[in-house]
């Protein structure tokens, strides 16, 4: 079984001239595309064919596409398995916004609506029907499909279905029994982040039969990448905000309390946020991702539970306030910046305490669920490769792409901090390292890194008093350096190794053996300069402007406006309507007439139909058009 990896904008494959032409016809009339993009011409094709297929694409990288074509132009009715209610609603009112017959089954619908959407399905009048793992092996809804002869599953985030995934789901493993009901037809495993184990594991879960495995590129090219050390968490999250103020953003905490006091903080700053976990009601969770689609929340806070149901396709900063515990989270979690393939930024603020924080996270959930060391001890390999990630001496694009066993070529990404030269290295940074460890020595080796910080730095505690260290040489050798400044700087040498810190819940800090060759001279060390406490001043990365090269700022505002007003009267999120990449390409080329407007990037015939004399209108009042 052999993978097809794709690079960017390469055509590999090339389908029966006439099918091709079937293809690129529907995505012109419904959405608006001109093209496709990189493996979706192959994956289509083998829909279309019935051949199983396991397609893994980046988040932003056309997945959807590969399903919702084939029973157009097969005149066929598809099922899509979706894991949340808000991802399937989201789907099905962005297919009927560009006339695409779709329907959803799920428990949020009333017995009215959901009579009428079986009755529209036998009837034939639904090419697709998006249905959660749990209601499609019902005995039911199975009688339902095999009365309309379904002929292929396409199974989206189908990394829930493996142990080694990220996000594994139980309610997915019955999904290989599609194959016994539905012997004639063909399964399809769509995901955003599947190393190759995983890739393997679902083809197997699923039963795939001579699956076409489509891997397409893992970069992101769009996306910046920065990894700040921590200091001032809360003024730091705020800085990236103010960067992209009025625009979405997402800021991950590991805590639900830090959810809570980060969104309170950002509230006093004036911005428009709120905060999401698992320990809200439903009621109140629904509530506050509606009004984040919706455009009436800039910023949710939130834990790992504000997930895969995040659609909304304009989010321009996801924001980790602390590290995630694997490098599948994060690149399934920074894969909700810039879907519309605009430009986004993702800034992860660390320090060593977070991989403290997590180790014992998954320790104690693993020990509370009877789980062995054979559970615990991959998900702290996990830990420990985000961990490297994370050090400022690697490009960062490039790390991502080659941990999920891919090449890359270029040898300067020019989208992150390491490219960029942002990351600044201490000077002196082997007699920095010299003072702390031997700050430890001295201090006997019996204390963490805050108290290692008060010592350094001069501090007069009752701690101090007690063990008699404000006598010690190295009490106040780094007076002048903030503690929390001290505190990463003991961190960092944590990370590299050149600090030993326990696990017994003390956190005590030990030397060992590559500690005493640093303070012998015999070892170079590198560390990062921590940033001082941040002051509101925005630094805009060299990627910042390049999507709005021509844009009409003013008119891009108005037509957003637009956008809103339109959605909120149809009860629908505003990117439904149009992407911002459609919108500024309108506010960019500036189109008044039927046939400009139509070949707006986007724009199919249902949505110039229902929104082109609106739109054109807001666009003529605006001031004089763009030559056509």
């Amino acid at each position: 079984m052999a993978e097809r990896t794709v690079e960017p904008r390469t055509v590999t494959v090339c389908p029966t001239r006439t099918r091709l032409d079937d293809i690129l016809a529907a995505v012109k009339q419904y959405w608006g595309f001109t093209r496709l993009r990189p493996l979706q011409e192959t994956a289509i094709q083998a829909e279309v064919d019935g051949r199983d297929s396991l397609v893994v694409l980046p988040t932003g990288g056309g997945k959807s596409l590969c399903y919702q074509v084939p029973p157009l132009i097969t005149d066929r009715t598809d099922v899509v398995v979706s894991p949340l209610i808000s991802l399937m609603k989201d789907q099905v009112d962005g297919l009927r916004a560009c006339g695409y017959p779709a329907a959803a089954l799920h428990s949020g619908m009333t017995p009215d609506d959901r009579r009428q959407t079986h009755n529209d399905i036998l009837a034939g009048s639904c090419r697709l029907i998006f249905v959660a793992p749990e209601r499609l092996m019902a005995p039911g809804f199975l009688s339902l499909l095999s009365r309309i002869d379904v002929r292929a599953f396409a199974i989206d985030e189908a990394h829930c279905i493996s142990h080694w995934g990220h996000d594994f789901r139980p309610e997915y493993r019955r999904l290989a029994e599609l194959k016994q009901h539905f012997p004639q037809a063909s399964l399809h495993g769509y995901t955003a982040t599947a190393t190759e184990r995983v890739r393997s594991d679902i083809v197997e879960q699923l039963g795939l039969s001579d699956p076409a495995l489509l891997v397409g590129r893992f970069d992101r090219p769009n996306l910046v990448y920065r990894v700040v050390p921590r200091v001032d968490v809360r003024q730091q999250v705020h800085e990236v905000i103010e960067r992209h103020r009025d625009e979405a953003a997402i800021v991950y905490c590991i805590s639900r309390r830090d959810t809570e006091s980060m969104s309170a903080f950002l509230q006093r700053k004036g911005v428009r946020a709120d905060h999401y976990h698992a320990g809200l009601d439903a009621d109140q969770r629904r509530r506050t991702q509606e009004a984040f689609s919706n455009e009436d929340l800039d910023v949710v806070v939130a834990t790992v539970a504000f997930g895969m149901g995040i659609d909304r396709s304009n989010v321009r900063s996801v924001i980790h306030a602390a590290m995630p515990k694997s490098i599948e989270h994060y690149q399934q979690e920074t894969g909700r910046a810039g879907r519309d393939g605009l430009e986004a930024e993702c800034v992860l603020f660390y320090s060593a305490a977070d991989v403290m924080k997590w180790t014992s996270l998954l320790t104690k959930s693993a020990e509370e669920a009877g789980r062995g060391e054979d559970v615990i001890q991959p998900q702290l390999v996990l830990l420990e490769h985000l961990r490297a990630y994370c050090q400022p001496f690697h490009c960062r694009h490039r790390r991502l792409v080659e941990y999920f066993g891919q090449s890359y070529e270029a040898s300067d990404c020019k989208a992150c901090d390491v490219c960029l030269d942002e990351c600044e290295n201490i000077e002196d940074a082997t007699a920095t390292a010299q003072k702390i460890l031997s700050c430890v020595a001295r201090t006997e080796q019996m204390f963490g890194a805050k108290h290692i910080a008060d010592v350094l730095a001069g501090s007069d505690t009752d701690m101090i008093r007690k063990w008699g260290h404000q006598d010690l040489s190295t009490h106040g050798l780094m007076t002048g350096t903030p503690r929390k400044r001290l505190v990463n700087l003991v961190n960092q040498l944590v990370d590299q190794g050149l600090l030993t810190r326990t696990t017994d819940g003390f956190h005590t800090l030990k030397l060992n053996a590559a500690s005493w060759e640093v303070m012998r001279g015999d070892r170079k060390v590198r560390m990062q300069l921590p940033p001082e406490k941040t002051t509101g001043t925005s630094r805009r990365d060299k990627t910042a402007d390049r999507g709005w090269i021509g844009v009409d700022r003013e008119l891009f505002e108005s037509l957003r406006a637009l956008r809103r007003d339109i959605a909120h009267q149809r009860h629908v999120p505003p990117f439904v309507i149009f992407s911002d990449a459609t919108l500024r390409d309108m506010a960019r080329r500036k189109p008044t007439s039927p046939d400009s407007f139509l070949a707006i990037h986007g724009v199919g015939e249902k949505k110039l139909a229902d929104f082109g004399d609106t739109f054109m209108a807001c666009i003529k009042a605006h001031g004089r058009p763009s030559a056509e």
